[in-house]
């Protein structure tokens, strides 16, 4: 008799965001980020909270910022230097103004509808850095607010129990730039950029 096929996962809830900025960063590596199904395996993450220099909420609330102060497990969307879109979970119920930004995954589903999107096949390259992950999953301005346990977004949890993080400084900052808050998949060739 066949072995009966694997339940599928359950996706994460809001609750998988009730902790710190550092701590979700950490726990986001090795899920599965889909939106609209496409999308792939988490690999890289910063923290930032609203004691960080470098975040956003840093200077309290704005129109701009204002999902960062909302409920936990929503999208914060931003436009980076008026050229990118850049997705943020929110985090953090105990210190409003924390966000996990998304810096790159590991395609794994919806690959050519990515490559249509980037206009390009180079693999690693689809989604190594949080405007290409942007693009690639056609993550805009309306979707921030949104919550991330309702569509477009799933998120899945991580099929290894304890994958090896690398640790290390975040990237392109002037403000905070020591502070040791970029989280990646050891190894992974679709980091935005190795980690030292």
């Amino acid at each position: 008799m066949p072995d009966a096929p694997a339940p599928a996962p359950v996706p994460l809830d809001r609750s998988a965001f009730a902790a710190d900025a550092v701590t979700v960063a950490q726990a986001l590596i090795g899920t599965t980020l889909l939106v609209d199904g496409v999308g792939g395996v988490v690999v890289e993450t910063e923290a930032y909270d609203c004691e960080d220099p470098a975040s956003h909420a840093f200077n309290g609330p704005t129109p701009r910022n204002a999902p960062m102060f909302g409920p936990i497990g929503h999208a914060y969307v931003y436009r980076s230097y008026g050229l990118h879109w850049c997705l943020n979970l929110v985090c953090d119920a105990s210190q409003l103004g924390s966000a996990v930004l998304i810096r790159a995954i590991a395609p794994t589903e919806g690959i050519a509808i990515m490559r249509d999107r980037r206009g390009l096949e180079a693999l690693r390259l689809l989604c190594a850095g949080p405007g290409r992950l942007a693009q690639a999953l056609a993550v805009t301005g309306a979707m921030t607010g949104l919550p991330l346990d309702a569509p477009p977004f799933r998120l899945l949890p991580r099929t290894e129990a304890e994958p090896a993080i690398a640790v290390g400084p975040r990237i392109g900052l002037t403000r905070g730039v020591a502070t040791p808050w970029r989280f990646g998949l050891a190894g992974s060739p679709f980091l935005s950029k190795p980690f030292r």
